[in-house]
């Protein structure tokens, strides 16, 4: 009776830690870092793996996949964003486009300052394009506070007046100095139009989401 007692024990042993089993698997599943941790302390990060996903997954939807994940991935908070906080991401990489193309034309502007005289038009204009950049950055911290309010809509149309801005500007150059529009707010203008693309089909994924 004594073996028959001990292969009962053993036997409820078994099924014990089989019942246990399914549970520690998907503890560890829900917490990749357990074994480190030993699952102490909250855990408010999503895995690399999932989070580099949800960027690829997002940047899919827009029209410039490369420049998203690159401008998304610049920003360490993308690894624990969501859709809304990417978009916000976006909307601070054009944000930081417009600024370094107000500081670009104004730099521009205060090198010809002791330039002929012929080249006061220039000046101005290249002012006048500074101003149209700052006036792009704040429509962009505009649209920010937007999407943190969840009004989409409203963030949407901010990212979009941001993007005509810098048109203003190659439209002033065209029309007083034709041919004189700088190669360099003309690359900013470029990225700055693509950046609000991204940010504009990001946005348009939580509109529809809602």
């Amino acid at each position: 009776m004594a073996p028959t007692a001990t292969m009962t024990t053993k036997n409820a042993l078994v099924l014990l830690l089989l019942a246990l089993l399914p549970i520690s698997i998907l503890c560890s599943r829900a917490d990749p870092s357990a074994h480190h941790s030993h699952g102490h302390g909250p855990k408010h990060s999503p895995p690399p793996a999932t989070a580099a996903a949800l960027v690829r997954a997002t940047c899919n939807s827009t029209a410039y996949y490369d420049l998203c994940v690159s401008a998304l991935g610049a920003d360490p908070s993308s690894a624990t964003a969501d859709v809304r906080g990417l978009s916000s991401i976006a909307v601070s990489a054009a944000a930081a486009n417009a600024s370094g193309g107000a500081a670009t034309a104004a730099a521009l502007a205060n090198g010809t300052a002791t330039a002929q005289a012929a080249d006061a038009t220039v000046q101005a204009l290249l002012r006048t394009c500074a101003a149209k950049y700052g006036l792009a950055r704040d429509a962009l911290s505009a649209a920010r506070d937007s999407i943190a309010q969840q009004d989409y809509d409203y963030a949407s149309v901010h990212v979009s007046a941001a993007a005509e801005y810098p048109q203003v500007c190659k439209a002033l150059f065209r029309r007083q100095r034709p041919g004189a529009y700088p190669a360099e707010l003309a690359a900013r203008e470029d990225a700055l139009g693509k950046l609000c693309s991204v940010a504009l089909d990001i946005i348009a994924l939580l509109s529809n989401s809602n």
